[in-house]
């Protein structure tokens, strides 16, 4: 929970509905219900002396009781406060207080409360054993706490913080359910459990100076190393040490570790954060080998918690998904299949639990081919032979093929190699998305920033930095982490002309919820908040060319659409520029591109970068290197990974389709062999 919010509750709620589904619980029947009410006071809007403070100063005790107190220079709100007291918490200025309406069902199925005023959870996901179980959910509500339940960490209190249950009380709590049986093992000891937690400036700290090799070989309890170190590419990592690891090497070695252990339940939480496409579907494989294929692994358990849905959809036997108010509350969804727990969530409303809680539906319809296109191939070879290869007809930019030749030393070693990339000659066209695809190492970066002029040039390389760039480097600038001052400091600061736009505010800063934020100091703004920061901040300067490398990073799934469709409304539709982009995500990728350049060859020694290719024949080239096939969900157009040697994928292979822009309907979904459930 983010430590600037106090929850209260407010107004007296019994329980109504039986729920068996959602944590394996029988509750009670029978009882009245009524609405409940949480009150959500956002204390860094309501510092001393501030408006919002007098007034609430002013309200305490109105009531003649203690539903709105002052103590030590804090305002809180009693869970038992009056309705006229809810209502004056409504008036307070600044929109420093919001009250958010409960479902009523969820008074007797709190599984833990940190505390009066704090984060609640309501149920708990259901792994079943011998199965893969995905989860699936914003940032915030619940995802992480619900894994340190079900490791141990956290002892589930059932809601009672003053006075928490024993095991007995927890296992008899969850009677009847998958849960009574994995917590009866949890309390005999009898219950092993490996978790791969998020990537955080702690995760490195606590490992410092120890090398790869050394920290496998102590966790490799089931003699597996050397074959995850080969699928996970960590051999040439192993004498390295972990503070000098890349994101994405530190993510694998993190993995292999988990991996290595002999556990009875295994947990991924985000575990393709800076992984490259290749390695995502690698990871997804060694995932599943944990359960699937063995004897041993049908009495395991695995859980994973994954924001790119293609790779949830493709790791996951079962998925339950996760609503509520990110910092306030969450709930559990029940089990489901992976197809109708992902398009579920994407609806924004649940069948089986007859509750909407999204007032839209998210949706990854493909960009058609522009007819217009052929013109700009003309135009290519028009420009292209001319002195000045980044000839401005009709708002088309060109390029020349060129190569790029980076010499780096080898730590590890103790040798100096070479990357060389070549580019063949190609174009951009204002007013289109063109995504980066090809494998880490492949030197996306290193051609965006030589596009962008912030390296040096070699011998016949061309940039389009006299045309104004605006350029987002990977991972979250560390000036930015270091700003002393507010969200609206560093808006005006460093994008003060945008803020005056009223379309930037509405189609930027709104759907990023920045426009809510602004009091909130920069250094105290989580990854996913800082990732968003990031873009408004790159989006708000006047550019030709806006170049972004990997957005999606810190984000959560509902977020990186929210993200993509932002960028592209704002760079294409209204400033009618050029977005270049780097981006693992598929989902994300189909949701904002219009054309890809894909990257062939041996990462780190020698690759090509292709000419810029329409969405369809550059997936179809890229998705052939990696041997997988993809097709697009009836209903909402989401790219799905066609599980190997089903029908539609032996259909895909053969008519060379290996990215179906459109469904054939006289193919059913079923056929399509995705899940094992079927």
């Amino acid at each position: 929970m983010v430590a600037s919010q106090i929850i209260a509750v407010a107004g007296k709620t019994t329980t109504t509905t039986k729920n068996s589904d959602r944590d394996g619980k029988q509750s009670p029947a029978g009882d009245a219900a009524r609405a409940k009410r949480i009150v959500v006071i956002d204390q860094e809007k309501v510092k001393p002396n501030s408006e919002a403070f007098r007034y609430l100063t002013r309200q305490a005790f109105g009531c003649g009781k203690a539903c709105i107190q002052v103590v030590d220079k804090k305002v809180i709100v009693s869970e038992t406060a009056c309705a006229t007291c809810v209502n004056r918490c409504k008036q307070c200025p600044g929109n420093a207080v919001s009250v958010v309406k409960l479902p009523t069902n969820l008074t007797t199925d709190t599984t833990h409360s940190y505390g009066s005023n704090s984060f609640k959870l309501h149920g708990l996901p259901i792994p079943r054993i011998g199965h893969v179980l995905g989860l699936l959910g914003s940032n915030g509500i619940g995802k992480s706490s619900a894994l340190k339940i079900l490791s141990g960490r956290i002892k589930p209190n059932l809601g009672n913080f003053d006075d928490p249950p024993d095991w007995s009380e927890i296992i008899t709590y969850y009677r009847g359910s998958d849960l009574q049986n994995y917590f009866r093992r949890m309390a005999e000891n009898n219950l092993k459990v490996a978790i791969k937690p998020q990537l955080e400036a702690g995760f490195v700290k606590r490992l410092r100076g120890n090398t790869v090799k050394l920290l496998m070989e102590e966790r490799d309890e089931r003699g597996t190393m050397k074959q995850y170190a080969r699928d996970l590419d960590l051999f040439h990592l192993m004498d390295r040490k972990v503070e000098e690891l890349s994101g994405g090497e530190l993510q694998r070695f993190a993995a292999a570790c988990t991996m290595c252990k002999d556990a009875d339940v295994y947990m991924f939480d985000e575990v393709t954060s800076f992984l490259d496409v290749k390695q995502r579907l690698k990871a997804t494989e060694l995932i599943r080998s944990l359960v699937h294929g063995n004897e041993e692994g049908s009495k395991k358990y695995v859980i994973v918690v994954e924001h790119d849905l293609a790779i949830l959809d493709c790791v996951s036997d079962f998925v339950q998904c996760l609503y509520g108010s990110p910092g306030v509350y969450g709930v559990v969804t029940g089990r489901s299949r992976v197809r109708n727990g992902i398009n579920q969530y994407l609806a924004g409303y649940f069948n089986a639990e007859n509750m909407r809680f999204r007032d839209h539906e998210l949706t990854f319809k493909v960009s058609s081919p522009d007819a217009t296109d052929e013109l700009g191939k003309e135009l290519l070879v028009l420009t292209s032979g001319g002195k000045d290869g980044n000839a401005n007809t009709t708002g088309v930019h060109s390029y020349p093929a060129m190569s790029y030749t980076r010499t780096y030393n080898d730590s590890v070693k103790k040798a100096t190699n070479q990357f060389t990339l070549h580019v063949e000659s190609g174009y951009f066209r204002e007013g289109e998305c063109i995504v980066l695809l090809g494998e880490n190492g492949a030197g996306k970066t290193t051609f965006m920033e030589n596009l962008a002029g912030r390296s040096e040039k070699d011998s016949g390389s061309d940039n389009f930095a006299t045309l104004g760039v605006a350029y987002k480097m990977q991972g979250l600038d560390p000036k930015l982490r270091r700003f002393k001052g507010t969200i609206q400091d560093v808006l005006e600061k460093e994008i003060n002309h945008a803020l005056s736009d009223r379309r930037f505010r509405l189609l930027v800063l709104k759907p990023l919820q920045l426009d809510a934020m602004f009091e909130l100091l920069v250094a105290s703004l989580s990854g996913g908040e800082m990732q968003r920061l990031s873009i408004a901040l790159y989006l708000g300067k006047s550019a030709m060319f806006y170049m972004i490398d990997e957005p999606s990073a810190g984000l959560d799934c509902e977020q990186r659409v929210i993200a993509a469709k932002v960028m592209k409304r704002w760079v294409v539709n209204q400033l009618g520029r050029t977005l270049v982009m780097v981006e693992h995500d598929v989902v994300m990728v189909s949701a904002i591109a219009d054309k890809v350049v894909v990257y062939t060859g041996t990462p780190g020694v020698e690759c090509v970068a292709h000419s810029p290719a329409l969405l369809a024949e550059g997936f179809n080239r890229f998705l052939k290197t990696l041997d997988v096939t993809f097709r697009r969900d009836p209903d909402n157009f989401r790219p799905r990974i066609n599980k190997k040697g089903s029908l539609i994928d032996k259909v895909q292979r053969a008519k060379g389709d290996y990215y179906q822009l459109e469904m054939d309907i006289t193919t059913s979904d079923e056929s399509a062999g995705n899940s094992v459930i079927e």
